[in-house]
């Protein structure tokens, strides 16, 4: 029988002692559970739909915890959704109420009912039964129109995710992700379902105080991007959290970022996995080497599937998402393969990701992935991150220039222009010519999107 997520977290144990700890705030998993942010009106939202915009991510958690199984549907927005797409996303996902503390985003969504949260107190009367199979909607990253609405439950969303039962050690888990993205809610759902506490992250704090709240409270399991862990370690607060597990995904992980994670937390066990709002949690590697073994290609009819086809990674598995909500592009092909658009590439007995099938940058005709050659740039050790991108050209069409942040800046012309040399020396012996840039500029910072990952422009 199907147990709302909070059954699960009741059934995980011991949640007295453990906790939420959101900025400013801490809050023990049993006040989450006898409480409430929507005061009795939790009961009239039974079977309906409803779209989730809040401030916070604690108050989005807590909606979730409430509504899951009694409303048929929770649309869980984003901080950056943009205001004119809500009546879009609200008519695709066919809701009806719209609970939001924002009140900007709670105009945006004209003829829906709407509902503001007021902060955690104890719940009146009994709750609502919780016996609806709610479908959890999430909406793709990335684009630039209006986000795309995938369908998930909370099977497909927990498939990767053990129980726990009153274990005596209490993992604290924290992620630079946002709870109401894909990956940042699979960390609150470890933790909720797992027998762990949780530290969120906040926009309103540096990355440096957020790991000095994270390490105060002795964070044992960390996950974000390869961006977010390479600006955590330009931070002198790195050294403030001991974690046991270090948690890679969302963009390529390439062999300099593993090494420098290894060398900096040499206890911690780390991961890279690879994930998606549509494919789900497909698979996790943790042997200290980018890309994954070729052996995890074909287990035919296990509940997790690869198929590498035309170079893009395809992902079968009772993890993926359902649908999208309007039903007019299919997610999976005939066979129930997710397309990734993930290109990798075979060497020996490892598969590489390369880049993405829509990311590629043409110069005079052949196709250059730029994480590619960034992955080359990383490697030098002055280098803490890069971004490559498109210069026009008038022969070729494009060029490639990049955009390199050292972990320290050259001092002088000569140190800026010998490391110029060295990185532009490095990509001539790894990669074919076309591949190599043509400039190198040296930048104080790269922006970083609301998802933790490089912003890039397409050519």
């Amino acid at each position: 029988m199907r147990r709302s997520l909070w059954e699960l977290t009741d059934a995980s144990g011991r949640v007295a002692r453990r906790y939420l700890w959101h900025f400013g705030a801490t809050i023990a998993l049993n006040q989450l559970l006898e409480g409430t942010v929507l005061g009795d009106r939790a009961n009239t939202l039974y079977g309906r739909s409803v779209l989730i915009a809040t401030a916070n991510q604690f108050t989005a958690a807590s909606i979730l915890i409430e509504l899951d199984g009694v409303a048929a549907r929770v649309v869980i927005c984003p901080p950056d959704l943009m205001p004119e797409h809500f009546a879009s996303i609200a008519a695709g996902a066919g809701a009806d109420t719209i609970i939001s503390d924002v009140n900007t985003l709670r105009a945006a969504a004209p003829g829906l009912e709407r509902i503001e949260p007021s902060v955690l107190e104890p719940r009146p009367g009994l709750p609502a039964p919780r016996d609806q199979a709610t479908e959890w909607l999430l909406l793709t990253s990335g684009t630039s129109g209006v986000p795309k609405i995938v369908v998930h439950n909370l099977s497909t969303l927990t498939g990767a995710i053990a129980e726990g039962s009153g274990r005596e050690d209490v993992p604290v888990w924290s992620t630079f992700y946002d709870i109401r993205r894909y990956g940042g809610l699979q960390i609150l759902l470890r933790a909720l379902i797992g027998g762990g506490s949780l530290v969120m992250s906040d926009v309103r704090e540096s990355i440096q105080d957020f790991l000095k709240r994270a390490g105060a409270v002795g964070v044992t399991h960390v996950s974000g991007t390869p961006t977010h862990w390479r600006r955590a370690l330009m931070s002198s607060a790195a050294q403030r959290i001991a974690p046991r597990y270090l948690r890679l995904s969302g963009e390529i992980a390439d062999q300099a970022i593993l090494d420098r994670l290894r060398a900096f937390y040499p206890d911690a066990t780390i991961g890279h996995a690879f994930a998606s709002t549509e494919a789900g949690v497909a698979f996790e590697v943790r042997d200290g080497l980018a890309g994954f073994p070729t052996s995890l290609i074909g287990n035919e009819g296990g509940a997790m599937e690869l198929r590498v086809s035309d170079g893009s990674l395809r992902i079968r598995s009772t993890r993926t998402a359902l649908r999208y909500s309007n039903g007019s592009n299919p997610l999976a092909d005939e066979d129930g393969f997710v397309d990734t658009g993930d290109i990798v590439e075979q060497r020996g007995d490892r598969y590489y990701f390369i880049g993405r099938r829509g990311g590629i940058i043409n110069v005079g005709g052949l196709k250059v992935h730029p994480e590619e050659v960034e992955a080359v740039i990383n490697s030098h050790p002055k280098v803490q991150m890069s971004l490559v991108r498109a210069r026009k050209n008038s022969i070729t069409g494009f060029l490639l220039a990049a955009d390199v942040l050292p972990w320290s800046q050259p001092e002088g012309p000569d140190a800026s222009e010998s490391l110029k040399n060295e990185i532009i020396a490095a990509c001539r012996r790894d990669l074919a010519a076309y591949k190599v840039p043509v400039a190198i500029r040296f930048v104080s910072n790269l922006d970083v999107g609301a998802s933790g990952k490089l912003v890039r422009s397409l050519a």
